[in-house]
């Protein structure tokens, strides 16, 4: 997973969806993104094997001023946030499921 956020912090308010209790992978997709449905189905698979981990995709033509201030270029980008909501790692294109629980391991 590629580079780090200078410390960002996303709440449940701007997710539209609560936290994951020890870590939150947020996903930006769009409707035509392809690679987007594969990193839905890892995402959703790694929230589903690690406990206090959540996925929450978020769309990001509904949410432009989010994408905005995230800095979000392009679909899918994965956020990882601590349970504090805290960026700590954020990636372009479709991640490699190792990377991405390697990521969380940064988060917990």
């Amino acid at each position: 997973m590629g580079g780090r956020d200078d410390g960002r912090r996303i709440g449940a308010a701007e997710l539209g969806a609560a936290l994951g209790e020890r870590a939150t992978l947020v996903q930006f997709s769009s409707a035509f993104c392809a690679p987007c449905r594969a990193t839905r189905r890892v995402l959703g698979e790694i929230a589903g094997l690690v406990p206090g981990v959540t996925h929450v995709e978020i769309d990001a033509e509904a949410h432009l001023d989010l994408v905005r201030a995230l800095d979000i270029a392009k679909t899918p980008t994965v956020l990882v946030l601590d349970a504090g909501g805290r960026v700590v790692r954020r990636a372009t294109g479709q991640p490699r499921k190792a990377d991405v629980i390697a990521a969380l391991g940064e988060a917990v």
